[in-house]
């Protein structure tokens, strides 16, 4: 059975639950959620196992916070004895309007910390990433404030689709591939 690690990058603690900067714990998690499988903590993050149509889906919350997410991505790809090529990162993304998906097979950090040292630790930028557009509505000087903010009412309402549309990108990377996950999904 092929295994694939799904890393979905944010912070722990109920101060970051609903940030902007948590996406990709909110994706992860609604995925887990509509296949009704949970999370137990284990080192380094939270863990859950979704077996679907002969694939298994290992989804990853590290605990390390988003700057170290990498030492968490680099555990579990070892132990599970994942492929790189099978890891996709979900994480938030300032330069894509709210919602926008963005998929890419390689790539560099685009500044992101959690990305940052996931390349660091695996000393590759050759592995799958799931950007999720959070916009950049913010004010000069504002973007730690607006990243660790809280969603708007409006971002809310469209959030639900939006989540839903993320899982079934997940699912078609392991289930498809990357290049026809990208065709598929990319600024969709």
């Amino acid at each position: 059975m092929k295994k694939y690690l799904i890393a979905g990058l944010g912070n722990i603690g109920l101060e970051y639950r609903n940030t902007r900067h948590n996406i990709g714990f909110k994706v992860v998690d609604h995925l887990a959620e509509k296949h009704n499988v949970t999370f137990t903590t284990q080192k380094l993050g939270d863990i859950a196992e979704l077996k679907h149509k002969g694939r298994t889906f290992i989804l990853l919350k590290p605990s390390t916070y988003m700057n170290l997410s990498g030492k968490a991505v680099r555990y579990w790809l070892e132990k599970e004895k994942i492929p790189v090529e099978n890891l996709l990162v979900v994480t938030d993304d300032l330069n894509l309007a709210f919602g926008t998906i963005r998929i890419k097979s390689k790539g560099s950090d685009g500044g992101h910390n959690g990305l940052k040292d996931i390349q660091l630790q695996l000393g590759t930028t050759t592995y799958a990433r799931f950007r999720f557009g959070i916009s950049n509505d913010f004010a000069k000087g504002k973007q730690v404030d607006y990243v660790l903010g809280q969603w708007t009412e409006d971002e809310e309402k469209l959030l639900t689709e939006r989540l839903e549309k993320s899982a079934e990108a997940v699912l078609s990377f392991g289930l498809a591939g990357i290049n026809i996950t990208m065709n598929s999904f990319n600024n969709k």
